[in-house]
C-alpha cells in the first residue's frame, strides 16, 4: 500500500539515502530539507532527477525544522495534497565536536533546539491529523550514543540525543491508544556515507579549546580515527536507510520498537535491551501493559 511519508533533514546522509529507500519500496515521499531555493538547491535537484530516473515519487520541499512556520507550512501542503500523512521521520539533527566547556551555553541550546526541540514542532503540525485517523508511525533516528560507549569531545550531541531518544519513548506510550505506532532507529558510528562529521560544528571558546588541546592533542582525530577502524569494511550508511525502509513497509502492529544498525558494537543494544525490558516490566506493574502495542 502506498504511504504518504515525511522525513526531516533530507538534503543529504541518512535523510536522503532513507528517502531514496523508501521511494523505491512504492511510498511517495517528502523530502524535507531547508533553504530549497538556496543553498540545498541542488539537493532539490538531485531528489527531482532520482524521481525522474527511477520512476518513483520522491519530493522536495521547505521544511526548516527550526521554524514553527515553516513546518506548519510544509504540513499543511503535505495534507492537503494527499488528505493524510502517514509516516513520519524525525532524521533532522546535527553534531559537533570539541571540548565541552569550550561551548558556550547558547551553542548547547542551539544543538538542542536542532536535535530534540524540532521535533516537537514537527510533532505538534503532524500529530493531530494521525491520532484524528487512529493510524500512523513515528520513526525516531536516534543514535548509540544513548546507551553505548561514548568517547570524550561529543559531549553536546550526545546529550541532545538522549534527549530525543527519551522524548521518544515516552511519545511511544502516549501515542499507543491512539493507534500511532513507534519505532525506535539506532545507528551506531557510521563515519562514512554521512556529513555528520564533515559538517560538525567547533566551540565558540577558542581560548578554552586550545587550553585542552595540551593535556588532550589531537583527540578527536585519535577517535575519528578509531571509530574507522572498529567499523566493518562492508559497513555502508544504506544500512540504516535500508533498515528504516523495512520497518515502515511492515504491517501496523508489527513494527520494532526499538532496533539497532551498529557495525562497530559499541554496546548501545546490550544496555537498550535492558531499558526498554524494563520499561516493558514497569508498564505492566502499572497496569499500563496496553501501551506497549498500539491500539486497534
Amino acid at each position: 500500500m502506498n504511504q504518504i511519508v515525511v522525513i526531516t533533514g533530507a538534503s543529504s546522509g541518512f535523510g536522503a539515502l532513507t528517502a531514496r529507500a523508501l521511494a523505491r519500496t512504492g511510498q511517495t515521499v517528502y523530502a524535507g530539507m531547508r533553504e530549497t531555493g538556496g543553498r540545498n538547491a541542488p539537493a532539490v535537484r538531485a531528489a527531482a532527477d532520482y524521481s525522474t530516473e527511477h520512476g518513483v515519487d520522491l519530493r522536495a520541499i521547505e521544511l526548516d525544522v527550526n521554524s514553527q512556520d515553516s513546518v506548519d507550512a510544509a504540513i499543511a501542503r503535505i495534507e492537503a495534497d494527499n488528505g493524510r500523512i502517514d509516516v513520519l521521520i524525525h532524521n533532522a539533527g546535527h553534531m559537533v565536536v570539541g571540548p565541552t566547556e569550550a561551548f558556550t551555553p547558547e551553542q548547547l541550546a542551539e544543538l538542542y533546539d536542532v536535535n530534540v526541540l524540532s521535533t516537537q514542532r514537527v510533532n505538534r503540525a503532524v500529530l493531530p491529523g494521525m491520532r484524528a485517523r487512529g493510524a500512523g508511525l513515528v520513526v525516531w533516528v536516534s543514535s548509540s550514543s544513548v546507551k553505548g560507549g561514548t568517547p570524550p569531545y561529543l559531549a553536546p550531541y550526545f546529550a541532545a540525543k538522549a534527549g530525543m531518544d527519551s522524548l521518544a519513548v515516552s511519545y511511544a506510550g502516549e501515542l499507543a491508544r491512539w493507534g500511532v505506532e513507534t519505532s525506535i532507529v539506532v545507528p551506531g558510528s557510521f563515519t562514512s556515507g554521512t556529513n555528520h562529521f564533515a559538517h560538525s560544528g567547533r566551540p565558540a571558546d577558542a581560548a578554552v579549546e586550545a587550553a585542552y588541546e595540551t593535556r588532550y592533542a589531537g583527540l578527536m582525530g585519535q577517535v575519528a580515527e578509531k571509530l574507522a577502524a572498529l567499523a566493518p569494511a562492508d559497513a555502508d550508511a544504506s544500512m540504516v536507510s535500508d533498515e528504516i525502509a523495512r520497518i515502515v513497509s511492515l504491517p501496523a502492529g508489527e513494527r520494532p520498537f526499538r532496533v539497532h544498525i551498529d557495525p562497530a558494537n559499541d554496546g548501545s543494544e546490550e544496555v537498550s535491551d535492558v531499558a526498554d525490558r524494563v520499561r516493558r516490566e514497569f508498564l505492566t506493574r502499572v497496569d499500563l501493559a496496553d501501551l506497549l502495542t498500539i491500539a486497534r
